[in-house]
């Protein structure tokens, strides 16, 4: 049973990640420890940083649960994140973002009413770096309430899962899940940066077991000058080649059976390095081709040159 049926509340795992944001931490831990629901724990994982994220943390004392590690990336945050919690259910969240009062309650609620799913993704309300001013962006849905029953273990099979939620998949701060199911994916193949990051955790789920998409903006997603994903550099370029050619390596090699959506996935990241030609990104390629077949390969060059000259991917 993915969620605790007793009387008793689940316990609730809150996973920060941070690296150098300790601008912002406060505010997420803020919106972690103030949460509607009673039964958590919140764990603070510091990648490494050399900013004031430390002295942050420390002056929550016994109010978190603080992991102090030497700078690996996102994903080794993730592993010891999950590592160091005790929770039924674990919810992500990005140490620039921040939680809504009632999101964790909202969650459990939503599981506990269907016991069949391991996962629940959430829409994120973008907003700006005073977490004053709401953003609009194209990627939002509306905020409809809704909690839609999703399968996609065979579309990812399949390969194809565009279109198949009501909404675009949410960044690390909407995603939460089962532990158990978390067990099936953690740890994580590891790589500095973000290049191995929440894209990993997104689709291997998707493909593992059924899940739950809420039309509702449980969090902010805050909108700043050092987003990664807000700054429209050739650095982003490298940095989304990279994810999608290393993520489609690693959930190739750890779940075989998911080729069709990882070369369709890899073939993404093959047409930004066209576009590029960053070096580094080419051993990834290379490694990705070394076990693929000459007709696939065919075929993801193929595709790839679709999304290039023709998608724009």
């Amino acid at each position: 049973m993915p969620v605790n049926t007793s009387d008793a509340l689940p316990l609730v795992s809150i996973l920060i990640n941070n690296y150098n944001y300790g601008q912002f931490l406060a505010d997420a831990i803020n919106s972690a420890v103030r949460q509607t629901y009673p039964h958590i724990e919140v764990i603070v994982v510091d990648d490494g940083s050399t900013d004031c994220s430390r002295e942050v943390i420390a002056s929550y004392k016994d109010k978190i649960i603080p992991v102090f590690k030497q700078n690996g990336g996102q994903a080794s945050a993730f592993n010891a994140g999950f590592a160091a919690s005790r929770g039924d259910i674990i919810c992500f969240l990005d140490a620039d973002d921040a939680y809504k009062p009632e999101k964790v309650f909202e969650v459990v609620n939503v599981l506990k009413n269907h016991q069949e799913s391991c996962w629940c993704f959430h829409m994120l309300q973008f907003i700006d770096a005073e977490l004053k001013t709401p953003i609009d962006s194209h990627y939002d849905h509306q905020d409809s309430g809704l909690v839609h029953n999703c399968d996609l273990r065979n579309d990812m099979r399949r390969g194809r899962i565009r279109g198949k939620l009501p909404f675009s998949i949410p960044a690390t701060s909407g995603l939460c899940f089962t532990r158990s199911l978390l067990q099936q994916i953690l740890p994580m193949p590891e790589a500095g940066g973000i290049v191995l990051n929440d894209s990993y955790l997104q689709f291997t789920s998707l493909a593992l077991a059924k899940g739950l998409a809420v039309a509702k903006k449980l969090a902010l997603q805050r909108v700043h000058s050092h987003n990664t994903f807000i700054r429209k550099t050739n650095t982003q370029s490298i940095i989304v080649a990279k994810i999608h050619c290393l993520t489609a390596y690693w959930i190739r090699k750890n779940f075989p059976f998911l080729f069709k959506f990882t070369d369709n996935f890899f073939a993404v990241g093959l047409s930004n390095y066209w576009r590029i030609r960053d070096t580094s990104i080419r051993e990834i390629i290379d490694k990705y081709f070394i076990v693929t077949p000459v007709p696939k390969r065919i075929l993801i060059y193929t595709k790839a040159l679709y999304y290039c000259f023709i998608r724009n991917y």
